[in-house]
């Protein structure tokens, strides 16, 4: 029997939901269930849900119902009688959800059932690693954690999906959606400092400062450069490899916006990646000597700033439909050009979802981020030149003059431009 995505979707987001309420559950003194026990919950839900549907019939959920209940008043008689805390109730769930499966495996799709079974397996393993993650995790990072979780369970499907406003280009919903995959992004490079620490190295410093913010980790080592003696090479370096990461959050950007639209506009972006990549590694060489600390760097899932792209990202598509309506594809140019300054993510989303609903040329989209990215990274040298004084300001020459030099090339030289 043939299952829709709608189903697979709900699975996801019960095991979603269960992991996030569970974390927060996991924290507390006096608790039934934590991080594993109410994604298998949720997921018995949706499963005794979906079963019904498939057999047509109303009684399994109140009987899931039924038995949940069952489950936790056991759970609570230790805590009923002024005993001990409660041992959870992960495996009497188990047991419960592998019934559920067990019956899927006949009424439902098998790819499917094996996809949970392993799920719940995996949720079961790693009980040691996932109790010492959540109760290890930092106050700050639960409070991000459930802000993101504002950010994309709440807010964004309240949002109306239509079009508003100047030129009928300004959709709440699919402005919103953007923010959370910016936010997401900016989370798992987040992630990754975490893991990995302070120590992360010359490159991976670039790397993961650029996934979270390149902006934020140019003023960081320019202050750095200013404070410290020696480390202006080092500092404009990972300043050249947060810019070159940019590129990664741009692929990832169209890839989810306009995914058909990945072979017109990314051979250029791939180029002068390739050369910036190049410039980097060049650099590295000069400087690999070097030990580099990554400075602290702030968690990204912040509401403020997500208002403020939405509104950047709101402006730029009235502007980009004005310019184009006025002043043809110079217009575009010139919003690219001013918006690049302060953000390259607005410009990538809005020109790639243009081209991706046929209203924008692919070679006027991709040239528009090209003159965003160039113009990103002269504000950044600008920036960490004022900041971090004349000896990382020469640095930030040298490197950067490749990489934008090759960005003039593209946009003169580049076939079908």
């Amino acid at each position: 029997m043939f299952i829709d995505s709608e189903s697979v979707v709900a699975f996801a987001i019960a095991l979603g939901l269960g992991l996030l309420i569970g974390l927060q559950r996991e924290r507390t003194a006096d608790r039934l269930g934590g991080i594993r026990t109410y994604p298998l919950i949720a997921i018995f839900g949706v499963l005794s849900a979906l079963l019904s549907q498939l057999q047509d019939s109303l009684w399994l959920v109140p009987t899931g119902l039924l038995c949940m209940t069952v489950l936790i008043v056991l759970g609570n008689l230790e805590r009923m009688r002024g005993e001990q805390e409660s041992s959870g109730i992960t495996t009497e769930m188990s047991a419960l959800l592998m019934y559920l499966l067990g019956a899927f495996l006949v009424l439902g799709e098998k790819t499917v059932a094996v996809a949970i079974g392993g799920t719940v397996a995996i949720l079961l393993h790693l009980k040691p690693g996932m109790h010492k993650f959540a109760r290890r995790l930092p106050e700050e990072d639960l409070r991000a954690i459930m802000r993101f979780a504002l950010i994309s369970l709440i807010i964004l499907p309240v949002l109306p999906n239509r079009t508003f406003g100047p030129y009928d280009v300004l959709n709440p919903f699919k402005i919103w959606l953007l923010v959370v995959l910016i936010v997401g992004i900016g989370l798992g490079g987040y992630g990754a400092y975490k893991l990995i620490g302070a120590r992360a190295g010359t490159v991976l410093s670039g790397v993961i400062g650029g996934l979270i913010s390149s902006t934020a980790t140019t003023v960081s080592y320019a202050r750095r450069a200013r404070l410290e003696k020696g480390v202006a090479g080092i500092a404009a370096l990972v300043i050249l490899i947060a810019s070159t990461s940019m590129f990664i959050r741009m692929f990832v950007e169209i890839a989810v916006v306009a995914p058909r639209m990945l072979p017109q506009l990314l051979p250029p972006l791939i180029a002068l990646l390739a050369v910036s990549s190049v410039t980097c590694a060049i650099g590295y060489r000069f400087f690999e000597h070097r030990q580099n600390e990554m400075p602290e760097q702030i968690n990204p899932a912040e509401l403020m700033p997500a208002l403020v792209f939405a509104g950047l990202y709101a402006v730029i598509l009235v502007a980009i439909a004005a310019a184009r309506e006025y002043f043809g594809n110079r217009g575009i140019y010139v919003v690219a050009l001013i918006s690049g300054f302060t953000d390259v993510d607005a410009i990538t989303l809005s020109t790639a979802n243009l081209a991706g609903n046929g209203v924008l040329a692919p070679a006027t989209a991709w040239r528009a981020m090209v003159i965003a990215t160039l113009a990103n990274m002269l504000f950044k040298a600008g920036v960490a030149g004022i900041l971090g004084g004349r000896a990382l300001l020469r640095y930030l020459a040298i490197l950067f003059a490749v990489p934008l030099t090759a960005g003039i090339a593209v946009l003169a030289l580049w076939p079908g431009g």
